[in-house]
């Protein structure tokens, strides 16, 4: 998509430093030359005024992006998601609407760069839900004012009817934003020689064991069987079904 508009180098092939620079270089645009080139695209699929639109505020991405940075993942990671979202803004921009583009291309972005969070965030799927989506970036704010005066059952209450969810879902959502993804091949001492996965206990019978209850299940069957030899076909029956 990024390469439809010419703008393919500045999606992750740059680093963080050198990108700054590379897109000051794009003059901010006046609102009516935004609308022009909007109009332009809209009316011609002008691909020149399309990447114009999106170059120009490539910067304002950058700034989205930094709201999102102490989530843990690469800047440029949410850059790059950003600059996606803007374009799909440029694709859905009705410039005869009367509004400016930063403010409906503000909404593409935060959507791209919100979903690229919650879908790294783990292996495991979280916030797949508008409840559980909406809890996910207001985690911080809910711990906050449940440390402020301790937690009780009427606090958890209040915040649920504050965001419109329920107590069960801030529970599952505190819980599951606690811990991140783990690998067990990473090593637990400074000597690498142990890792997580030497730790974990096999679950599985051993050969001795499995051979065992192997034997005492044939034993049983044999003795049920013999002794199916003195009912009735009555019994028989009630017996086999």
């Amino acid at each position: 998509m990024g390469k439809a508009f010419g703008i393919e180098k500045y999606n992750g092939l740059l680093s963080g430093e050198s990108y700054l620079r590379e897109i000051k270089q794009f003059p901010l645009l006046t609102p009516e030359e935004e609308f022009k080139l909007a109009a332009r695209y809209r009316k011609y699929n002008d691909r020149e005024a399309a990447e114009e639109l999106v170059t120009s505020n490539l910067r304002f991405v950058v700034k989205v992006a930094f709201e999102y940075k102490t989530y843990g993942i690469k800047l440029l990671d949410l850059i790059q998601e950003g600059n996606i979202g803007l374009i799909m803004a440029v694709k859905k921009f009705d410039p005869y609407k009367g509004y400016r583009f930063i403010s409906y291309s503000v909404w593409w972005i935060r959507a791209y760069i919100q979903n690229f969070i919650v879908k790294s965030w783990s292996l495991v799927k979280i916030g797949t839900t508008q409840a559980q989506k909406k809890l996910f970036y207001k985690i911080g704010k809910v711990r906050r004012a449940l440390e402020a005066d301790g937690e009780s059952e009427a606090k958890y209450e209040h915040l649920a009817s504050d965001l419109d969810v329920t107590k069960a879902d801030i529970v599952e959502m505190e819980q599951r934003m606690a811990a991140r993804d783990l690998s067990l091949d990473s090593p637990l001492d400074d000597d690498h020689e142990l890792t997580h996965l030497d730790l974990l206990q096999e679950s599985s019978l051993n050969q001795e064991e499995s051979l065992a209850l192997e034997e005492e299940r044939k034993i049983r069957q044999q003795g049920v069987l013999s002794a199916m030899k003195y009912l009735n076909k009555k019994e028989e029956y009630v017996i086999k079904n």
